[in-house]
């Protein structure tokens, strides 16, 4: 059991779309990203996902609606929603999702990672 200090570990890294495993519990993984840009539109047909924005803002695009997440903010896309994530500027994100979630959902493409480093 360590103190983990999100700054330090957002430090680590600079590759964006590419998050980083921090810490795990109960078959959940606590995940740090970089975002900027538009990421593809997907869903996770099993997992809710949840995105918790330290720096910058986040938009979530629904198919019905879009999320406007600032610092501080956070929100969980349930399973089976159909989402796209975009940052117009450098936006740090914690993520906590099941183990087992794909990044890319039900989509495989060049962002898909189907290993994620620990940090």
């Amino acid at each position: 059991m360590d103190v983990i200090n999100l700054s330090a570990k957002f430090a680590r890294f600079d590759k964006l779309w590419s998050p980083k495993v921090i810490a795990a519990l109960n078959g959940q993984l606590v995940k740090v990203a970089k975002l900027k840009g538009g990421f593809i539109w997907h869903r996770h047909e099993q997992q809710d996902e949840l995105f918790l924005v330290v720096r910058g803002r986040l938009r979530i695009d629904l198919r019905d609606r879009v999320l406007e997440l600032g610092e501080g903010d956070l929100a969980v896309i349930p399973a089976g929603v159909e989402h796209r994530p975009v940052a117009a500027e450098e936006t740090w994100v914690v993520l906590l999702e099941p183990a087992d979630t794909l990044n890319t959902g039900d989509v495989r493409d060049e962002h898909t990672l189907d290993q994620l480093e620990w940090i």
